[in-house]
Formats: structure tokens, C-alpha cells, sequence
């Protein structure tokens, strides 16, 4: 499948910004699933410092705020050819060991309530149906909602509550796979939703390391492992480390954020020349879960209907 992306951020602030640095993971790589054909990003109020890869092998560029002004805006576009590969990423590659995806952060402890959820589960079974149990119960006992939550809550706090959106759920999802012994890592992406091309953030999701296989992905908000819909955008240990864009600012306190983003299908055609062109489709978009049609999301934050974005 071949989708096109579109997503545009623009930052109000109250008073002139003295400094300001973000740091941005907002450009999706070529991997398992996936092939970036084009990207670009611009901005209005800012230029880019530095580009590089960071310990995740994520894409990581950073922008200074000009100073003096009162408006920011975040561009970035292109077009990524996808395919179903059922979740699976495969081996592990990049700077950090594999278990270092085993360890704990502040958002993704466990507390009792979670370590009791993840002991419903026997060690040693079959890590790949167990895994999508686990994400099953998850859904049971925290239902979609969005304005619930925000991206400090903790994922013992969301489990708490009984509701948050998908960065909770893969924050639940990570600290009881660890907590099993599984490593497990956050996802920052995009999902492309049918009927809905307008959204108003992207998605996120988790994926667990499972002898044999590799890296697998888990949707736990849609109940599904990703598919040709999905566009993997930028990893880490939590929220925190893969977050599309942070930053810090001395001056100019924030007035307003707005967020827009497309992800639409392109229709491909063979030329008379034998080339392969594209085409703009309708019916792309956000979705509602498989299994509910579930519920509904938030974060910036499946198939058929799915949950959306991240607020």
C-alpha cells in the first residue's frame, strides 16, 4: 500500500520566545514493512541545528526557536510504500543490547495492580499467544478514552483509572511484558484509518521481543499486530524517549497548539511507459477498533475501524 502523510504542527506563544530547542522524531526510516520513498520537512520560526541518529536508530533532528517570535510552525510530508507483515519487525539491530529493553522507567513500572494483571500469565508458555492475552486483558480493564489522561500519567496510573488512550496502553502493555521478562519498547507512528483522512495526532504501540521471531508489534488499543496501514516513525523505552517532538523554552510561555495530519491511500497505476504512478484515494484515515469497534483514543500522542490517534 502506498500512503501519503501530511502533518503540520504550529506552536502559539504568549510572548516572544527568548531560546527554545526541540527535538524532533519525525522522520520515518526504511525498515521491515516499509520503504520511505520521499520525506521533507520546513519550518516557519525555526531552523534545524543538527541531524542524526540517536542510541534508538531513530531519525533525530534539532531545531532552535528564532528569537523574538510568537509563532511556530512544524512541517512534514511524504510518501511510504507499506506491507503486511503481521507486526513482525525480526532480529534486533542497532546501538543498544537487546536487554536493555528489559528495564523498568518511571513510565512504565509496574505497581501492584499491574504485576497482578501481568501474573495471570504463566512464565514459559507460549510467548506469542500469551503476549496477545495480555493485550487483550489490557483492553478489558482500561477502556478507551481520550482527555483522560495526558503524556506524564504512568502506566500504573491508567490501570488505575480503568481508561487512557494508546500511549497508555503500550506503556501497560511494556511494563508487564518486562515484568514477564520479555523486552518490550514503545512505537510512534502513523495509522492510516478508513473514512477518517483528517486526524488530529498520530498513533502509538508496542512491540515485544520474542525468541525466534524478533520484534512484534501490539496494538493493544485496536487488538491487532500491525499491518500495511501502519508507518513505524520512531522508537524508545517509553513515551518519553520516542515523542514526536519535545523540547524546553526559556521565555514565551505556550499560548496554543494545533495539529493537523492527513494520511490518505494512493492509488498506484501502471504507466504506458511500464512506470508505476500514484494516485490520490479517498477513504483513508482514523479508525475505531476491530474488536470493539471498541472505543476511541488520544496522544501526540486496526483493521477495518480503529482507534485512533495520540493526543
Amino acid at each position: 500500500m502506498r500512503l501519503a502523510v501530511h502533518h503540520r504542527t504550529r506552536y502559539l506563544f504568549d510572548d516572544p520566545v527568548v531560546h527554545a530547542l526541540q527535538r524532533l522524531h519525525l522522520t520515518p526510516k526504511s525498515t521491515s514493512g516499509q520503504n520511505v520513498l520521499n520525506w521533507k520537512m520546513s519550518y516557519e520560526g525555526a531552523y534545524e541545528q543538527l541531524q542524526f541518529d540517536d542510541h534508538n536508530m531513530n531519525t533525530t533532528v534539532l531545531i532552535a526557536i528564532e528569537p523574538g517570535v510568537q509563532e511556530v510552525v512544524i512541517e512534514c510530508e511524504g510518501m511510504i510504500d507499506t506491507a503486511d507483515n503481521h507486526g513482525i519487525i525480526g532480529r534486533h539491530a542497532g546501538h543498544l543490547p537487546c536487554w536493555h529493553f528489559s528495564g523498568h522507567t518511571e513510565l512504565t513500572r509496574p505497581g501492584a495492580r499491574m504485576r497482578a494483571l501481568a501474573d495471570r500469565f504463566e512464565r514459559g508458555a507460549a510467548t506469542l499467544p500469551m503476549l496477545h492475552e495480555l493485550s487483550a486483558a489490557i483492553l478489558d480493564d482500561v477502556a478507551y478514552r481520550t482527555g483522560r489522561t495526558d503524556s506524564t500519567t504512568r502506566a500504573e496510573e491508567a490501570l488505575l483509572a480503568g481508561e487512557g488512550v494508546c500511549q497508555d496502553h503500550a506503556h501497560i502493555f511494556i511494563g508487564c511484558a518486562r515484568h514477564l521478562g520479555i523486552p518490550a519498547r514503545y512505537v510512534s507512528g502513523y495509522l492510516m484509518m478508513e473514512g477518517q483522512e483528517e486526524q488530529e495526532a498520530g498513533h502509538a504501540w508496542a512491540e515485544a521481543h520474542i525468541d525466534g521471531l524478533g520484534w512484534v508489534g501490539f496494538d493493544v488499543s485496536n487488538q491487532i499486530s500491525p499491518d500495511e496501514r501502519y508507518i513505524r516513525v520512531a522508537t524508545g523505552q517509553d513515551y518519553a524517549e520516542a515523542a514526536p517532538i519535545k523540547g524546553i523554552s526559556l521565555g514565551g510561555s505556550e499560548g496554543g497548539l494545533d495539529v493537523t495530519l492527513s494520511i490518505r491511500r494512493q492509488e498506484q497505476r501502471q504507466s504506458q511507459g511500464g512506470q508505476t504512478q500514484s494516485q490520490g484515494s479517498g477513504g483513508s484515515g482514523q479508525s475505531q477498533s476491530q474488536t470493539q469497534q471498541r472505543q476511541s483514543q488520544q496522544d501526540e500522542g486496526g483493521p477495518g475501524d480503529a482507534i485512533g490517534p495520540q493526543d
